[in-house]
């Protein structure tokens, strides 16, 4: 079994080739900066050139301690740094668009957090702006790397799961939400700040659902003004299911995160480590069987990356590689305009009780 996992093993194994590294700039020194964008970057060989962020302090000292030369007032003088090639930008939402604009407008590519945008069609304009400059935006869903994750993908693009039936998702555990202050006061938090990971990544086995219905809740006495437990069904085309299941106000001290994805020839289950004890975690677990591979049973995957930091690198490594002629990148902005629009069906869905079929909005952004 070990060399049938070896092509797995190199699908999953995250590299940015010397000929494909550029300077990069960041947008913001808060906790997933300082956490898993520097540390990733520093790991896979990236040089970072410089930072800003409007907490001048926070952002000398993210810039010492991970070795950054440089600490820009704005992003004016970070734009006028003609080092600088590659803008990624780790701020929330709202205010991701008009920096984006302005790196692109720049001639710089550009790696935006999730979600790059507050809305799929203000995201669409972005991708056409990209398209008009020649440049490589990408979203930074991360979760399609990190390595359980991505070694199930790449077991079902071999076959070895037949055809995918269903995809579930189950997340309980406590979330900090004071953690990131501003989200306590959002309308709408868990699916746009956390579960979006899961739903991009349904899509990215399963691709567009043709309806899905959703259900979200808070928990008395919780912190944030938004839901903290969302439910998602899905009905595919073709027959297969998903179910993504979020809730963060477990306080009894037995997280979960689970995934199972089942298939007509076989299935795999497994844990996303990171959940189990953030932001340190543990690597995930994955298990597989099959008919194809004949597995004899649950066969455990050696997982040796974690999430954060790790998967990291995956986002920025894939828009690198696009930068340098290769594919488009595995998060493309384009294709997470999907992601958004599915997200705004979701939330349309909660407010309504109603069924959303989310793939069509998608389409219309893009026109």
């Amino acid at each position: 079994m070990i060399q049938q996992f070896e092509p797995i093993a190199r699908a999953c194994a995250i590299e940015v080739p010397v000929a494909h590294r550029r300077p990069i700039a960041l947008v913001g020194a808060g906790a997933i900066a300082d956490l898993a964008h520097l540390p990733a970057y520093r790991a896979g060989g990236l040089e970072v050139v410089g930072l800003t962020d409007p907490d001048g302090s926070r952002a000398r000292d993210v810039a010492e301690r991970h070795g950054v030369e440089r600490v820009y007032r704005d992003l004016d003088e970070l734009l006028a740094d003609a080092r600088v090639e590659v803008v990624d930008i780790a701020v929330p939402a709202a205010a991701q668009p008009e920096i984006v604009r302005r790196a692109l407008e720049s001639g710089r590519h550009v790696l935006g957090q999730k979600p790059f945008a507050p809305s799929a069609a203000v995201a669409a304009r972005l991708v056409r702006l990209a398209e008009a400059r020649g440049r490589v935006l990408a979203v930074n869903q991360q979760l399609r790397f990190d390595e359980g994750m991505a070694a199930a993908h790449e077991m079902a693009r071999l076959g070895w799961l037949g055809e995918i039936t269903s995809f579930t998702i189950s997340v309980d555990i406590w979330t900090e939400w004071t953690s990131w202050p501003w989200m306590l006061e959002l309308d709408e938090l868990e699916v746009w700040n956390h579960s979006i990971h899961y739903h991009d990544v349904v899509r990215w086995f399963l691709g567009e659902p043709a309806r899905i219905f959703a259900s979200a809740g808070r928990t008395p006495g919780q912190a944030p003004l938004g839901e903290t437990r969302t439910t998602t069904v899905y009905e595919f085309p073709a027959g297969a299911r998903a179910l993504v299941a979020a809730h963060h106000e477990n306080r009894w001290g037995d997280q979960r995160a689970t995934f199972r994805i089942e298939g007509s020839s076989g299935s795999v289950r497994g844990t996303l480590g990171l959940l189990y004890d953030y932001p340190r975690g543990r690597p995930d677990t994955l298990e597989v069987t099959s008919e194809v591979v004949r597995t004899d049973g649950w066969v455990p995957y050696p997982v040796t990356t974690r999430w954060l930091p790790d998967a990291f690198l995956g986002p920025m490594a894939s828009l690198l590689e696009a930068a340098a002629g290769g594919p488009p990148p595995r998060t493309a902005a384009s294709d997470n305009v999907g992601t958004l629009a599915l997200v705004e069906a979701i939330y349309r869905s909660i407010r309504t009780g109603e069924s959303e079929s989310p793939a069509a909005r998608a389409h219309i952004a893009l026109e």
